[in-house]
């Protein structure tokens, strides 16, 4: 039986889009729909996506788009999915065999999940890491998605998750975040659903660091504080404010890791502030601290280097 709708955001995904749909065609028989969204690819990610569908026999529909991001590109899709369950996977990343039929079997073992995790593959720059097994999801609704803001449950990957159409309903992802709106997506999900595990890999995340660090040094004031606002509406779906603002501690952390590493210490400080100011667990307030005092050492060190070009 058919039954999920895949969903696939895409911008000039050319040279992987062919392997991505390759990989799912083992799951043809339960897959109703695979709707990939064109978000104004300049390259020929439609017509390769058109050819490997056809000689992979899946039943591909292509939605042009102009979104200018992959959120709003998901949504697009997620508004014409029919099947009873959806599956979202990016367009350079791999689903595993038997991933879809797994996550399956384990919705029908318990008729009232709507949502099921399973496990996922982390490639770092094409190179194999660890697997992330799903764990410390509860019963309540509330704790789950309280518990995934803050960091305290591992978190999921797209393309790691089978969530039923009625627990999505209206629910989108937001638009225009340069960072965190899947997981702003899941938490909105998870803060009403019934949530079931497996702990076998459905798929690859294929995972580039300097791409995922970039993100963090554009305009990173304002693309934080636009992010925040955005993390803030989750108020209205009660996850507590004191979880919102431990992930706000986790965010700005980042950001300054990455302006430290990059040599920006005067935002690399801004957001160690924000982080530091912010609720947080013992393991976040050592790394903080480690970063005060790292950061504090460099400046030491360039100091006379200041005062010595100064001089001359």
């Amino acid at each position: 039986m058919r039954a999920v709708s895949i969903v696939i955001p895409a911008h000039n995904a050319a040279a992987t889009i062919a392997t991505t749909l390759a990989s799912l065609s083992s799951e043809a028989e339960v897959i109703g729909q695979i709707l990939l969204v064109d978000d104004a690819s300049t390259d020929d990610t439609a017509d390769v996506a058109r050819q490997a569908a056809a000689q992979l026999s899946v039943p591909l529909r292509v939605l042009p788009a102009v979104c200018g991001d992959a959120g709003a590109a998901r949504n697009v899709a997620l508004a014409q999915a029919l099947h009873p369950w959806v599956y979202l996977i990016d367009a350079d990343d791999l689903h595993l065999q038997g991933g879809l039929r797994a996550l399956l079997r384990q919705a029908d073992n318990q008729p009232k999940a709507d949502m099921v995790v399973g496990a996922y593959r982390r490639r770092v720059n094409g190179q194999d890491r660890q697997i992330k097994v799903p764990n410390g999801y509860q019963a309540a609704c509330l704790a789950n998605a309280s518990a995934y803001v803050k960091g305290d449950i591992r978190s999921v990957a797209v393309g790691s998750v089978l969530a039923s159409r009625r627990l999505i309903g209206e629910t989108r992802f937001p638009v225009g975040l340069a960072y965190d709106e899947d997981t702003l997506f899941w938490a909105r999900l998870m803060s009403k659903a019934s949530l079931a595990m497996i702990p076998q890999p459905v798929m690859v995340y294929e995972v580039s660091p300097a791409r995922s660090d970039d993100r963090f040094t554009i305009n990173p004031a304002r693309r934080f504080l636009e992010w925040r606002r955005e993390l803030r509406t989750l108020a209205d779906c009660d996850i507590p404010i004191s979880a919102l603002k431990t992930r706000e501690g986790l965010v700005a952390l980042k950001i300054a890791r990455v302006h430290y590493a990059r040599g920006d210490l005067n935002t690399a400080a801004r957001f160690l502030a924000v982080a530091a100011a912010a609720p947080k667990r013992r393991s976040e307030a050592w790394r903080c601290l480690r970063y005060r005092l790292k950061l504090a050492a460099r400046r030491r060190l360039s100091a006379p280097q200041i005062e010595l070009q100064g001089a001359l």
